[in-house]
């Protein structure tokens, strides 16, 4: 059963703009392991944009509350490049009070435009 679904874009240079505007942006929406690559390099704007619309389209699929913080959803892609999510805290609270079980992802950033659509299945 679909309990909600959410979709989100972002403009990679607005983004790319907001972060370099705010270096303490970064810090407050994403993990480490959503900003850097394995090697430690940092990963580029268009892949951080598509993953703070996927945690806007989460915080849609979970009806917008207040009070989600944006750490407490780590967007990661497995080695077959399916993009999942993991959440933890307030996101966590807030799914399990709707009943979701599961996710499903879709991530998709080309011509500037970053986007993601989130499932929240119970």
């Amino acid at each position: 059963m679909i309990i909600g679904v959410g979709i989100d874009v972002a403009e990679v240079d607005r983004f790319r703009a907001s972060l370099e505007r705010t270096p303490s942006l970064a810090q407050r929406l994403f993990l480490d392991s959503e900003l850097y690559l394995p090697s430690g390099e940092r990963r580029g704007p268009a892949s951080l944009a598509a993953r703070f619309a996927a945690k806007e389209a989460l915080a849609k699929a979970l009806g917008a509350p207040a009070g989600l913080h944006w750490t407490d959803a780590e967007v990661y892609v497995e080695d077959s490049g399916q993009p999942r999510l993991r959440v933890t805290g307030t996101v966590e609270r807030r799914a399990a009070e709707l009943g979701v079980r599961g996710w499903h992802v879709s991530l998709s950033h080309d011509a500037g435009i970053a986007s993601a659509v989130v499932i929240a299945e119970g």
